[in-house]
């Protein structure tokens, strides 16, 4: 560790641990009352344990960003962070925050309550007051990362970075305009969603593989940023028209319908860009690294973000295509890969690599990391597929034979059940990740009682 304010990262990194286990054991949950519906129905019905779930996701996510710039910025900057006591204060709100949502989503406290209750609004269901402190959390964040940028070394990585972050932030703010217009809420309630993760996150995995890329493989840095540039223009120049795909069947329009089909059509560049900027940056590395883990993670983000994101946003993004899949478990297989694949793996890839130097030791229990990776993508691409055939039948079924939606539900309860198994195995390969992550190895334990003997 080069610099003593790295160590921040540290409690970013155990928090977002502590929270991907809490949603992927939300998901299994979710996933187990698509076969028992009436399982805890009472106490935590459906659509409860599915804003935990997705929720969590966004928190962790979030988390592991936010340690991984306080990890890789000091280093690229050159410098130590602006204020480590501010990125402290930082995760105390965010975790202050998570922990009022999770109790007034189960609880149901202050229904109807403008400033206290959730609101209705699917992924920014959030109360007012745990917006509001988002945005402080945010505020804190980009002063601190933003200081040390411009008083340290600028490169590309913490360039783009940057860029990923601000724009994160400030769409943020678009979660607080709710219109009683139904078309004109979804409109500016994609700036959020699609624009965090078809656009703005895709900066941030950028440049978080950018600097694995540069630290496991030894490539020089002026062919780590010329890549790093082409895949930012591709995202932006894809991402921020190819919104139009979710405005089809919102009101919207009829425009949209082709500027989203071709725009969104384009979104496999970006990601077919960092598949092979990482292939080709392994294979031009001279470096040796002892981490093959992190490399394992690094690669399988870029190889799952192309398929999850890329191929299986494809299948079903033209207009005339989604006019019959869109909202069935095709949705939901295009949903789980890619989230996955493009920020799931990389949270994971840049952890890997951090916590065994923010801990001062070698890189240890790598089989135990290495499957988990398998463990968990394994059983990812098999939901996917199960999702997948699931959601043909579910489209010819309900949007062409016009069967009633519960009819077709009762007839794809196989493959909610090889769902579950696959979601089973996503848990075990995360909490392997926990494990392999935070418990040292037999080797390493024989040879601490060494050095103490």
């Amino acid at each position: 560790m080069k610099y003593q304010s790295q160590r921040v990262a540290y409690w970013y990194f155990l928090a977002a641990m502590a929270v991907f286990a809490v949603q992927v054991l939300g998901g299994l949950w979710a996933g187990w009352i698509y076969i028992d519906p009436n399982f805890f129905s009472e106490a935590a019905p459906f659509n409860i344990v599915r804003m935990l779930h997705t929720n969590a996701l966004i928190v962790w996510l979030l988390l592991g960003f936010f340690g991984a710039a306080y990890f890789l910025v000091p280093e690229e900057a050159e410098r130590e962070l602006q204020s480590p006591t501010l990125a402290y204060l930082q995760l105390l709100i965010l975790l202050l925050g998570t922990a009022g949502v999770v109790v007034t989503y189960l609880f149901d406290l202050f229904h109807g309550n403008w400033l206290l209750g959730k609101e209705g609004r699917e992924f920014l269901e959030q109360p007012v007051w745990v917006k509001l402190g988002i945005v402080v959390a945010a505020l804190i964040f980009l002063y601190n990362i933003t200081l040390t940028v411009l008083k340290g070394r600028k490169t590309a990585i913490t360039n783009v970075l940057l860029l990923g972050l601000w724009g994160l932030v400030v769409l943020f703010l678009f979660a607080f305009y709710n219109p009683g217009n139904l078309s004109l809420d979804k409109m500016f309630w994609w700036y959020v969603v699609h624009l965090w993760v078809e656009a703005t996150w895709e900066l941030v995995m950028a440049s978080i593989l950018a600097f694995l890329m540069l630290k496991l493989t030894g490539v020089d840095r002026e062919i780590v940023e010329k890549w790093l540039y082409v895949i930012v223009a591709t995202a932006l120049f894809s991402g921020i028209l190819g919104t139009g795909h979710h405005y089809y069947w919102i009101g919207t329009p009829g425009y949209w319908q082709w500027i989203g089909s071709i725009f969104s059509s384009l979104e496999v560049v970006p990601f077919f860009a960092m598949m092979s900027f990482a292939f080709v940056m392994v294979w031009k590395g001279k470096r040796d690294h002892p981490n093959k883990a992190a490399l394992l993670w690094s690669l399988g983000a870029a190889t799952v973000a192309f398929f999850g994101a890329g191929v299986w946003g494809f299948l079903h993004t033209l207009h005339g295509v989604n006019y019959y899949t869109h909202g069935t478990q095709i949705t939901a297989a295009h949903g789980h890969l890619a989230f996955y694949g493009a920020y799931v793996s990389v949270n994971l890839a840049i952890f890997t690599y951090a916590m065994p130097i923010l801990r001062g030791r070698d890189p240890y229990n790598q089989v135990l990391n290495m499957g988990s990776f398998w463990l968990m993508t394994g059983g990812m691409a098999f939901m996917t597929f199960v999702l997948t055939f699931a959601g043909t039948i579910q489209t010819h079924m309900q949007r062409v034979l016009g069967e009633g939606y519960m009819d077709v539900q009762d007839g794809l309860s196989l493959f909610f059940v090889m769902r579950w198994g696959a979601g089973l195995a996503v848990v075990i390969g995360a909490l392997l990740f926990i494990w392999a992550q935070l418990v040292p190895g037999r080797e390493i334990i024989a040879r601490g009682r060494g050095q103490e003997a």
